[in-house]
This record gives structure tokens, sequence and C-alpha cells, in this order.
């Protein structure tokens, strides 16, 4: 795994639809929209943020991880409004050891079934596998979370099986959470 194509500078991916960048202060706005809705969080292991101060903080928060290796978190932007955060996507628990990363995203609900979630996994996933050069990528969905599974499936991930009651999430409790993973190879072989 090179972490520094993760961590060496903050890395900006593209495609020709969507920009996938650093989450700044300027971005207030639109990553309160994000984390203000309940909608957004049904189904994650994160609590909704009513104070636009406690999100402001957390885009310094976003900063500090990325600086720890510990986690990234991009904006997800439209080339045609690159201002206008749409939704935001991260990776998170890197595992050198068997090579391996999770991920997540979210985004506004005004943005909820246009392809936007499934654009930026395929653009991170490129990333993660020919630039940093992962083995496996894993994401952690609710098992009634169908349109995150949707998003997964779409971009070649399969559904290795159900974690019964295996997870503390805030505002949820202890949960059952589908697993679904994709590897180097299987990426490989829909790519050529």
């Amino acid at each position: 795994m090179n972490l520094e194509a993760f961590f060496g500078q903050f890395p900006v991916l593209r495609s020709d639809e969507l920009i996938l960048k650093k989450i700044e202060d300027v971005h207030v706005d639109g990553v309160f929209e994000i984390y203000s809705n309940d909608k957004v969080f049904e189904y994650c292991g994160i609590l909704p943020k009513h104070n636009k101060n406690t999100v402001s903080n957390m885009i310094g928060h976003f900063a500090r991880d990325f600086h720890k290796r510990s986690k990234i978190k991009w904006g997800v932007f439209a080339n045609a409004e690159p201002e206008r955060l749409l939704g935001i996507i991260e990776a998170f628990d890197f595992n050198q050891k068997v090579n391996m990363v999770t991920i997540g995203y979210f985004l506004d609900e005004a943005h909820w079934g246009k392809g936007i979630a499934s654009a930026a996994v395929k653009i991170l996933l490129h990333f993660l596998f020919v630039d940093v050069k992962v083995n496996r990528i894993q994401a952690e969905v609710m098992p009634r979370n169908d349109s995150s599974k949707k998003v997964l499936v779409k971009n070649g991930f399969l559904k290795e099986g159900t974690l019964r009651q295996a997870s503390l999430w805030a505002g949820k409790g202890i949960v059952d959470l589908d697993i679904y993973s994709i590897l180097k190879e299987d990426y490989l072989a829909t790519t050529i």
C-alpha cells in the first residue's frame, strides 16, 4: 500500500463529471446541509449535527485526521459547479498487513438517485487500486440500506455476508452490518 499517494499531499481526484477534493472552511454551508439532515444518517453510525459551529469544527477534524494519516474525507463536487458540495466520500481503517481499506460515502439528500455516489465510488476505486495499490476495499452497510448496496454492486463489490450484532454505531446501538468487498483482481478483470 502506497500511503504517500494518500497522505503525501491531499489527492484531488477527477472524472469528466466530478471532482473529489479537500473540504475547506468555505464549504461549511454544504457540510452543514449534509450533516444536519437526519435522513442522510438514517443508516450510518454518525449522529446528525444540528449546530453550524459543531460542523465548522468538524472541517478542522477532517484536516487533523488527514495529517494524522488515519482517515481521508473528500468533498464530492460537480465539475460544472466546483464549489457546491454534493456529498462526502471517505477512506479509513488502513490495514497495511492485508493491504485493505474501508470506504464510506453520503450525499446531500437533494442529490440522491442521480448516480453521483456511484460515480464518486468509481473514481475512488481507480485511485485506491491503481495509485495506492490497495488489494482489498470494503464497505459496511446496514442491511436495510438498499441504495448504498446498489452503489456498491454497480461498482463490482460482492456481498460477503452479514456481521450479526457486530458493531456499536452512534445513535443506533448494536447493529448488524452487511459486508461488501472488491479485490484488485476483480476490479482489473472488469476494467480491462
